[in-house]
């Protein structure tokens, strides 16, 4: 009788874990990991890291935002395990801003600003006051007034990193910089002389990466516009998480962010800076 019973506990036993792990065996089938970008899934290739780590278990769902607080809240919040949104600084501004700890797990790829017009065959064109479109956050704001230096437009300060529209010290052409939503400035393009468009909302628009006058380098002062998978602080060894960036970056998703962007984004998992 008491070896009946016994028998009945183990059985039991069974039963209440069969949905997770199985009798007498763990596994890790079946993990869900959500992962959140703003928009779609261009070219599908987080529909590939995806399929890429089925293999592993992980069942990769991806939930697309349609701004770029909204994924930082939503990972804040635990709504999300991780997200592929941002660049470093602009991660780094946010947390500071908003007193959280989300934290890089790996490099993305980096989107250099270009510039673009409708008016325009080359810089050498640029009158005196002509008037130019640029992002109006600040993270792109301090990018374009880099490229804007870059390409020899104006001169901002040397020692602020980040700088401002305040640390404009030459603008010989009188430049007038009109400050825009970005995802307006490739609609704005008949009305300025220039814009200078991400080249996610460029490709969106229908904007060839050849169809730019100036592209800015990818150089050491680039490091802050890498763009990153974000995790909680708590989280950055997870080893799932882990394998999911290491599906990430591999040269058949280099290939295909390349296909997909014609050239205008950059893997950067590997680039020396």
């Amino acid at each position: 009788m008491k070896k009946r019973f016994k028998w009945l506990g183990v059985a039991l036993a069974c039963i209440a874990v069969i949905g997770l792990a199985g009798c007498g065996k763990s596994s890790s089938s079946g993990k869900t990991v959500k992962v959140g970008i703003v928009g779609s899934d261009k070219g599908g290739v987080w529909k590939t890291v995806a399929a890429d780590v089925k293999k592993d278990g992980i069942n990769l769902k991806v939930v697309e935002f349609s701004d770029y607080d909204q994924p930082n809240i939503a990972l804040r919040d635990g709504d999300l395990d991780i997200n592929a949104t941002q660049q470093r600084s602009f991660l780094a501004a946010w947390d500071k801003e908003h007193k959280t700890t989300l934290t890089p797990i790996g490099n993305t790829v980096i989107a250099p600003l270009a510039v673009y017009s409708d008016k325009l065959k080359s810089l050498k064109g640029l009158k005196k006051g002509a008037t130019i479109a640029i992002p109006n956050d600040s993270t792109d704001e301090t990018r374009s007034l880099q490229l804007l230096s870059e390409a020899g437009l104006i001169k901002v300060d040397p020692s602020k990193d980040l700088p401002t529209l305040t640390d404009i010290t030459e603008n010989k052409l009188k430049l007038k910089l009109k400050e825009l939503a970005p995802n307006l400035i490739p609609k704005a393009l008949p009305d300025v002389d220039l814009a200078i468009i991400n080249s996610g909302i460029a490709s969106d628009a229908k904007l060839k990466p050849t169809d730019a006058l100036y592209r800015a380098k990818v150089t050491k002062a680039s490091k802050p516009w890498i763009n990153c998978i974000a995790a909680r602080k708590k989280d950055v060894h997870n080893k799932t998480y882990q394998k999911i960036v290491k599906a990430y970056q591999t040269e058949k998703i280099a290939k295909l962010i390349k296909k997909v962007n014609q050239g205008s984004v950059i893997p950067a998992w590997n680039i020396k800076l």
